[in-house]
């Protein structure tokens, strides 16, 4: 059984470390500056990075890879967009931008990992 476990390679724990990242950011965000509009946004945001994870790296989804593989970037860059568009005024958070430089990795690291079936 162990002879059929595929490796994950180097592209794929920096998506891991990266997803997990975001999505502890975004959830500490709920959790720790309670805003009656962005809290459940934030919330639901680390519930898709987890999930979209999962989906990613779950062997018995290979079949739907590359479209998970594009859900997940189009997922990441309406955050990243999101972030702008709700920040437009003042978008020099340190942490909100820490989170983009860390989604817009993720997404360069998503579409590096396009080769990998």
């Amino acid at each position: 059984m162990a002879a059929n476990r595929k490796k994950i390679s180097g592209l794929q724990i920096g998506i891991i470390v990266l997803a997990l990242a975001t999505a502890a950011i975004h959830l500490a965000l709920a959790l720790f500056r309670p805003d009656p509009m962005f809290t459940p946004l934030f919330i639901l945001n680390a519930l898709g990075y987890v999930v979209l994870l999962g989906a990613y790296l779950l062997p018995q989804l290979a079949a739907y890879h590359n479209l998970v593989r594009w859900v997940f970037i189009a997922f990441t860059a309406v955050t990243v967009i999101a972030y702008f568009a709700f920040n437009a005024s003042n978008f020099v958070n340190p942490v909100g931008l820490l989170t983009k430089v860390i989604e817009i990795a993720l997404i360069v690291l998503l579409w590096l990992d396009r080769r990998n079936p």
